[in-house]
């Protein structure tokens, strides 16, 4: 990319250097596993002047996806997304209103088929033929098939979008269901958290723009380079949970210590998501729910967010931790320690019975309540 080329583009994307840019992009590349040189092909991707329409719906949603993206500031988005990409509809942020924004949407679509984005945000109602969420006269589940008919590339961004998240908590009164149980015959990337964190859809979209195809998706069509890794092996409490120590109460000694928080409920075993690598809000250090102090509550999983309880333990992928591990609080007067069981039972020649009675007995609190 020319650094005559790029001037052009230099004001719309916050008057950034070329080289703050293209250093930006390689940033986004390397987090997604991209050689060397896949930065400047996604720059040279977004300052091109054909910009790609971009067309957001938005069904059953609270605009917390809308108001995440709107915070990521490297560089910031309305530069990045809103003036490089051109959104020709979203019900938040567009400019015209009513009927001139329906007639911009079916405009953008006559005029861009094949060639658009389509960017869905919120669950979709079916039951009673969708009637629970319409715009403009029409039902979110009409707009939604008319319009990804003709998309090039389909992403439902949120857990509302992609699980059916909050809307479809039992009972699930409107018969809330995600963009991809609806969408069959085309690929739906999800891109699930609630809100997600907006890295993950932004280096999805250049990803698109650059290579012309989707990034590699797991199972579930999350994207590999944001959700190929539990919660729980890069979490920064994780030391704590090998080695059996743990926050029992909130505010409690080894809450306020930063152990780990698999008691009080924490779904980071069984969540995959990227949130301890790459935090969130831009903000500083540890601003991630386990990072403040609070459990994951598996919002980026299908199944564990809005539906299993909150404070019910989760479903260990991994080994627990030995129950002969050292507890965090040994009671004094109340029967024997792990350490003077282990001792008698070498004296008693009986290591391994005594290690299992200690564990039956001791270990207790570890399994008996998930």
């Amino acid at each position: 990319m020319k650094n005559k080329d790029f001037d052009v583009f230099s004001p719309q994307i916050g008057g950034v250097s070329r080289r703050d840019f293209v250093k930006y992009c390689t940033l986004v590349a390397s987090s997604m596993g991209l050689p060397l040189g896949a930065g400047v092909q996604m720059a040279e991707a977004v300052v091109n002047p054909k910009r790609p329409p971009v067309i957001w719906l938005s069904a059953q949603e609270c605009t917390g996806c809308t108001e995440s993206l709107l915070r990521a500031t490297h560089p910031t988005l309305e530069h990045l997304i809103l003036d490089l990409i051109s959104l020709d509809y979203h019900e938040t942020l567009s400019t015209p209103s009513g009927k001139q924004a329906e007639e911009a949407r079916e405009a953008s679509i006559k005029a861009n088929k094949g060639k658009f984005i389509l960017v869905v945000d919120g669950s979709i109602p079916v039951k009673d033929n969708g009637i629970y969420c319409m715009i403009a006269g029409r039902t979110a589940l009409d707009i939604l098939k008319d319009t990804a008919k003709d998309a090039a590339a389909i992403i439902a961004i949120g857990s509302c979008a992609s699980w059916g998240g909050v809307p479809s908590a039992d009972p699930n009164p409107t018969g809330a269901t995600p963009v991809h149980k609806i969408i069959t015959d085309k690929p739906v990337v999800n891109i699930p958290g609630c809100p997600p964190n907006p890295y993950n859809f932004l280096s999805t979209v250049l990803y698109f723009l650059t290579f012309k195809k989707l990034p590699e998706l797991d199972k579930q069509n999350r994207p590999m380079f944001a959700y190929g890794r539990l919660i729980h092996e890069n979490c920064e409490r994780r030391p704590h949970f090998d080695a059996g120590r743990f926050a029992t109460e909130f505010g409690d000694d080894n809450h306020r210590k930063g152990y780990c928080l698999y008691k009080l409920g924490c779904k980071g075993p069984e969540t995959h998501a990227n949130c301890p690598s790459i935090l969130f809000g831009d903000t500083g250090a540890g601003t991630w729910p386990v990072g403040t102090g609070h459990p994951c509550f598996g919002c980026t999983e299908e199944g564990i967010g809005f539906h299993k309880p909150l404070f019910s333990r989760a479903s260990l992928h991994m080994v627990t931790p030995p129950d002969t591990y050292p507890h965090t609080q040994e009671q004094q007067g109340k029967g024997a320690t792990i350490a003077g069981v282990a001792v008698a039972a070498a004296a008693a020649g009986a290591a391994f019975a005594a290690a299992s009675k200690v564990a039956n007995k001791l270990g207790e609190d570890e399994k008996g309540k998930k």
